[in-house]
């Protein structure tokens, strides 16, 4: 009846419920501005044209009445309904899972359609990776970074979302039609637009919305100045979840957008997949752990062994009689602790005598 997202018609739904709504779109007895959102479609009658159409390919209608209906990431949706659109009233899906339970834990991936070959390389890696830490990834199916993403997670043996700006029916772009197939055999294919419904460009930033908010925050891999992807990112914003973005090289026009953001302060930094799930995981549960240094396989030196490894030179050797007289520690005590410092990695041989290694 209306082309999403139709404010007004949503108000009324929320007052009076979805069945009383329609009949009084049908009977034309509604305000002036549910008239101008649904007077165009309202004698049109597809609602048993469209089930049979879903149940053809296999898939089915949500709605928010339904236990699959992904509640909690939509609540930011009716919050920020004012800035970027609220929550679609229903949900056409293909696949064989769960929508809210894959929505639990989700990562949006996003990026430019005209992506280099460094950034559909790390959408994929940070895809497959995702994957295989147990976070589905949602992205829109485009060209480009989308497609890496939607792949690298499937490569990754996890599950995706495919977030379409026309009907879960349409192969859009033709060139995925294959992904697309994959995708609704092994993740999710979810719209706001009935089956049959053929994309448009103001249905792609409508359908934007639905991706910020299935994901738990948004990973924009690359982006033009003025592209989709930023528009992702500025919903991403508005509903309060975490904006990560990849660097690129500063020559390259594909991350100019990317850059923009970080340099505004609306993003942060993410360089590993590790990042990515501390930024949307559990409190306390996903923290990133430092990369993996040189360190002593024994700890920190202690007592005796301290003093004697703060003697030692740090641009050249010096001897055990000068190591025992700067620590003050007995000669015999120097000669059998300096070994165990050079097995612990902290002091090394050299031609002067004895050479510390700094503790990292």
């Amino acid at each position: 009846m209306a082309e999403p997202y139709p404010a007004a018609l949503a108000a009324l739904v929320s007052q009076v419920g979805p069945v009383e709504a329609a009949e009084l779109v049908r009977a034309g007895e509604v305000s002036p501005s549910v008239a101008s959102q649904t007077s165009a479609r309202r004698t049109e009658e597809r609602a048993r044209e469209d089930l049979e159409r879903i149940a053809r390919v296999g898939g089915r209608l949500v709605i928010p009445e339904d236990d699959e209906w992904p509640r909690w990431p939509f609540v930011a949706l009716g919050v920020a309904a004012g800035r970027c659109g609220g929550e679609p009233l229903a949900l056409w899906v293909r696949g064989p899972h769960d929508l809210g339970e894959a929505a639990e834990k989700a990562v949006a991936v996003v990026g430019s359609r005209a992506a280099s070959g460094y950034g559909e390389h790390v959408a994929g890696e940070f895809s497959f990776g995702l994957a295989q830490a147990g976070v589905a990834v949602v992205s829109g199916a485009a060209y480009g970074i989308d497609g890496a993403a939607h792949r690298g997670a499937l490569g990754g043996g996890g599950l995706t979302v495919a977030v379409l700006a026309c009907g879960v029916d349409v192969a859009y772009p033709a060139g995925h039609q294959g992904l697309l197939a994959k995708i609704s055999r092994e993740g999710l294919v979810v719209s706001e637009y009935a089956p049959g419904v053929t994309p448009a460009r103001h249905r792609f930033l409508t359908r934007n919305r639905l991706i910020a908010a299935l994901g738990g925050g948004t990973v924009v891999v690359e982006a033009g100045r003025r592209s989709g992807a930023k528009n992702t990112a500025a919903i991403t914003l508005a509903l309060g979840r975490p904006l990560m973005v990849v660097p690129g090289p500063v020559t390259s026009a594909s991350s100019a957008g990317c850059h923009e953001l970080l340099r505004d302060g609306q993003a942060v930094s993410v360089s590993s997949v590790a990042e990515v799930v501390e930024s949307v995981g559990r409190f306390g549960d996903d923290l990133a752990t430092e990369p993996a240094e040189k360190d002593s396989a024994l700890g920190a030196p202690q007592g005796e062994a301290m003093r004697v490894y703060e003697a030692l030179g740090r641009r050249c050797g010096v001897s055990d009689e000068v190591v025992s007289v700067e620590s003050g520690v007995p000669l015999e005590r120097v000669r059998a602790l300096l070994p165990e410092l050079e097995l612990a990695g902290l002091a090394l041989r050299v031609d002067g005598g004895w050479q510390k290694l700094e503790v990292r």
